[in-house]
């Protein structure tokens, strides 16, 4: 069927006599192009009609045919498996062995010869209208199904942005890093970032966009390039911030923000100069097993409001410190009892494994998380950054 208002039918009989009949009762649809009908006189010549015109919607065929009968024919064309395709089987009235026998093999409905015009034609609307549900049902699967491979690539390219091969700089042995994106849907809002902006300067960055979905995942992705395009020029924190966050408050749309947090370590002095841009503290995880939130730096969040000014402060990393960053997805994640994660399950954590390598910190959060949710569909990104702090390189 080209489109909603042509339908295209196949009657299969040997009765010649039949065709002029049907082409003179329809005439007036065949004329409006409403209907189209083709004709065969046993089961292998609809078969191969089928072939030629696989844009066929009803078949009403007989049942007694030479070569090959009704029946026979019903049973091919279940071997097709198309459910759009529809066949209306004809027989004599007394024929109900026959008849219960081809919609038990899956014909749609029949009529009983002499066929009543009437009849027909409304057996032809209704399985017109039986059609056109299937053939949307299977638009929208199809779409889905489009929809679903798109969101997939999608994913992929996300995935492919953020930094996943760790370590990310083995020929630096003062600092090791460890990040983890874990998406809730298909794609997500949450998003981190490392880059060497010289030879004495790490940036680091984490960040959480507002809202789900494609979206969501867009703003990410700019957001994220902003950062570390404007981080890389090598200027403090602030401005930094300040600029990425006039560009997104041209780019914004229906709303949407992000929340950020951007530091730099000078990786001979282990000094942090850092912003936070309305988003979760991180935690600063002492050598000597004091653990406290990173203050905050009165920012807001990027996207919605434009000239702010954003504040940088220090802090200073000794040997063995650590800096453990994360979004909310933590925090937030909720179990059968709708409780949240919460910060104080986060500092007991870090207080049981201050000491793990950070990639294990990473893991155990991770699984800490899953097995508080306990199978609790996952209700926000859930993102991870840790640094730890080395200190002067050894290297020679």
């Amino acid at each position: 069927m080209g489109t909603e208002n042509h339908l295209k039918i196949l009657v299969v009989d040997d009765e010649v006599d039949l065709e002029p009949l049907i082409r003179q009762r329809f005439r007036k649809q065949i004329r409006e192009g409403t209907y189209d009908f083709l004709f065969a006189h046993n089961g292998l010549e609809a078969l191969a009609k089928l072939i030629e015109y696989p844009e066929i919607g009803i078949i009403l065929s007989d049942i007694n045919m030479p070569e090959m009968d009704g029946l026979t024919l019903l049973l091919k064309l279940k071997e097709l498996k198309n459910p759009s395709l529809k066949t209306v089987i004809v027989s004599a009235y007394g024929d109900m062995e026959n008849i219960r026998t081809a919609m038990n093999r899956g014909a749609f409905d029949f009529l009983t010869k002499p066929i009543n015009f009437e009849d027909l034609e409304i057996t032809i609307s209704k399985t017109q209208e039986e059609i056109l549900q299937v053939r949307q049902s299977m638009a929208e699967h199809h779409q889905l199904l489009s929809i679903q491979h798109d969101l997939e690539t999608a994913r992929e390219i996300q995935q492919a942005i953020l930094p996943k091969e760790f370590p990310p700089f083995p020929h630096r042995n003062e600092f090791d890093i460890y990040a983890s994106m874990k998406a809730a849907k298909e794609v997500g809002g949450d998003f981190y970032d490392f880059f060497l902006i010289d030879n004495d300067r790490l940036g680091f960055v984490i960040g959480d966009v507002s809202g789900k979905g494609v979206p969501a995942a867009i703003f990410m992705a700019v957001s994220r390039t902003l950062i570390r395009a404007t981080g890389l020029k090598g200027i403090s924190p602030d401005e930094c911030i300040e600029y990425a966050n006039h560009l997104l408050c041209n780019e914004s749309t229906s709303c949407m923000f992000v929340t950020v947090f951007y530091g730099i370590l000078d990786i001979r002095t282990g000094i942090v100069e850092y912003v936070n841009g309305g988003h979760n503290p991180p935690h600063l995880i002492r050598d000597d097993g004091t653990i406290h939130p990173v203050d905050l730096t009165g920012g807001t969040v990027l996207g919605c409001v434009d000239h702010v000014a954003y504040e940088t402060r220090n802090l200073i990393l000794k040997p063995g410190d650590t800096i453990y960053l994360y979004t909310d997805g933590v925090t937030e994640a909720f179990n059968r009892n709708h409780e949240a994660f919460g910060e104080q399950r986060i500092e007991e954590l870090l207080a049981r494994h201050r000491n793990l390598p950070i990639k294990d910190l990473v893991l155990e959060t991770i699984r800490a998380v899953e097995s508080f949710a306990d199978n609790v569909p996952q209700s926000d990104d859930i993102t991870l950054l840790t640094l730890r702090y080395n200190g002067q390189s050894t290297l020679t």
